[in-house]
């Protein structure tokens, strides 16, 4: 266990962190996602409040619906957080920021031109996220309804006499649903999910899955000084629907071009590349590493590392590793498809 955003979480179980990573990617695993906040909003105002607050539009979905989006500092546009919001119902939304954010999102949508109803209901429920080519499959042994909710489709369905708030989504580029179970009967309800052949995993393969499917970890790939348009995210920003948390900052960037983007690094060899080394071409530092480690399925160094604009795919550069320059590729993510 390891202290991670205020909570207390599984580094890993019996079987350690790659064997985590490889039963996800060639089967199904369980994460214990609690930590991640629920805001639930509703009432008059609801959809007004989040169409200022967030950078997506909301517009593009409707109820029963999930969407990805961005809460941005209105100085700088840094990405204070990146949110899932599930549209449960015609005037319930449920906002799913990270770990330590929660109160940093209620504060924001308390600041728009209109305030709707907003509950931290983050210790009433418990959200477990089933991921893997299997999970659906295996899944079904438990609950067949949960099982057939579709990609970024949200669902309320009955699991033994429960109400389960179920979403399409994940964080591992792998298929999957995240299930928000009330609190008490999540002990249950995980062991069920056992049962049925689904390997627990924890933080660490949850690490390790979501940079070889190149997304972005708040604190390393967002956070402070860092914009949408840096993170190479623009597409969750609609510019075109109206005013919204940090436009003008973040127009102000867009106009004159970002000064770093977010890349991918495939290295050479098994040593992996950390947050902090700095990436190299011709001798003369050109960015900074944001996240490294192993590939457990390429068997290699992958990362993501903000590079200075204009370098183009399939250019050699090396990474300064504890003194060494240790070669590699700029390359698109994802790593794993």
């Amino acid at each position: 266990m390891v202290p991670f955003g205020g909570w207390d979480m599984p580094l890993n179980y019996a079987d350690g962190t790659i064997a985590e990573h490889q039963a996800c990617r060639g089967g199904a695993v369980v994460f214990d996602v609690s930590h991640l906040g629920t805001v639930r909003v509703s009432g008059d105002g609801a959809f007004d409040a989040l169409q200022w607050a967030f950078t997506n539009d909301l517009n593009r979905i409707a109820p029963g619906k999930a969407q990805y989006t961005h809460l941005l500092d209105a100085d700088d546009a840094s990405v204070l957080d990146d949110i899932i919001v599930w549209w449960v119902d015609e005037d319930r939304f449920d906002v799913m920021p990270n770990a330590s954010n929660t109160d940093r999102v209620v504060g924001a949508l308390s600041e728009g031109p209109l305030i709707p109803e907003i509950v931290d209901v983050t210790s009433s429920r418990a959200v477990l996220a089933v991921q893997g080519p299997d999970a659906r499959e295996r899944l079904r042994t438990v609950s067949a309804a949960a099982a057939s909710v579709g990609r970024f489709a949200v669902e309320r369905v009955d699991v033994d006499g429960l109400t389960v708030v179920v979403a399409g989504t994940g964080y591992t580029g792998e298929d999957g649903v995240e299930l928000a179970v009330p609190a008490a009967a999540a002990p249950a309800l995980w062991q069920r999910v056992l049962d049925a052949g689904i390997t627990p995993a924890g933080l660490g393969a949850r690490d390790t899955l979501r940079l070889e499917a190149g997304l972005p970890l708040h604190g390393h790939e967002l956070g402070p000084g860092i914009s949408p348009l840096q993170a190479g995210l623009g597409w969750v920003v609609r510019f075109d629907k109206g005013d919204f948390r940090g436009k003008a900052a973040l127009e102000a960037e867009r106009d004159q071009g970002p000064h770093r983007i977010l890349r991918g690094l495939l290295v050479e060899g098994r040593r992996p590349p950390r947050e902090g080394q700095r990436v190299l071409r011709d001798g003369v530092q050109v960015g900074i590493v944001s996240s490294g480690n192993f590939s457990p399925v390429r068997e290699h160094g992958v990362a993501l590392a903000f590079l200075e604009p204009g370098i183009d795919d399939g250019a050699a550069v090396t990474i300064d590793v504890r003194g060494t320059e240790v070669p590699a590729v700029v390359a698109k993510p994802p790593f794993h498809r």
